[in-house]
């Protein structure tokens, strides 16, 4: 079936969306936005047409505007970590939207997103880490600065300084000790499985054990059986042949002594 043109125009708009939300745009664009919530519009009216599309495909569409919805809402939030964890939420289309297209765009979009997002991370990380090494380095000398003459206003900012690096410092020594919590609680947990495990095995070993030696007996039972058998059917068939012999022979006497009557 031909596409009509409402969702012709809303495959031109969403390949507009898709190549706007690839490109690096300032905080303040708002084409995109307006650009989503025309698609989500058309996206409600060509679902109550009676030509629509086939479900397959409006799944499709409805998939790529949830993706770019979502990339937006991502893009709103206050830290890169944030925008990271949100970022790993968004499910790309499947299918491309143009026939020029050799993979999905929004499957582009989404792996630029993610590498945009790992490398804040890790710019912040950085900066981070620079600035409490920094505070460790400064932290030794902020005494000798304070015996030498100094003001009011430096000796305040010196002691605002020093709590703010006791306080790193305190963070880092919590943030060790759980790590370190962690770690045990791991290594018992690791320990209390592996024993689990080991006397699961030791069970399994002598169930084992058991069903072979319950088999092995259960054989020479069978075997037994079968030779017992085999025994009584022999001594049945010469009981067999004694009584037919014995019958012969008394009907032969019985002729012998008595006579055929004249």
């Amino acid at each position: 079936m031909a596409a009509t043109r409402l969702e012709l125009n809303l495959m031109r708009l969403l390949s507009r969306c898709e190549a706007l939300a690839a490109e690096r745009r300032d905080p303040e664009e708002w084409r995109l936005e307006k650009y989503v919530a025309a698609l989500e519009d058309m996206l409600r009216e060509l679902k109550k047409q009676s030509s629509k599309p086939a479900p397959e495909l409006l799944n499709e569409y409805s998939r790529k505007v949830d993706f770019l919805k979502g990339l937006l809402e991502a893009e709103k939030l206050p830290s890169s970590t944030e925008k990271a964890l949100a970022n790993q939420f968004l499910a790309p289309g499947r299918t491309p939207t143009t026939a020029k297209e050799r993979t999905p765009a929004t499957k582009t979009v989404h792996l630029q997103t993610k590498a945009r997002c790992t490398g804040q991370m890790r710019s912040e990380l950085l900066g981070t880490v620079c600035s409490l090494l920094l505070c460790r380095f400064v932290k030794p000398f902020l005494p000798l600065c304070s015996c030498r003459g100094l003001t009011s206003d430096e000796k305040q900012s010196a002691v605002e300084l020093d709590a703010v690096l006791q306080h790193h410092q305190d963070m880092q020594e919590k943030l060790a000790e759980e790590m370190l919590s962690l770690a045990r609680s791991l290594k018992n947990n690791t320990l209390a499985a592996q024993n689990v495990i080991k006397q699961d095995n030791q069970t399994l070993s002598h169930s084992l054990r058991m069903a072979d030696q319950n088999f092995e007996k259960l054989k020479d039972e069978s075997d037994r059986l079968e030779q017992h058998a085999k025994k009584s059917v022999n001594w049945l068939l010469w009981i067999m042949l004694i009584v037919v012999c014995f019958i012969f022979i008394s009907m032969i006497l019985f002729i012998r002594i008595f006579p055929k009557l004249k």
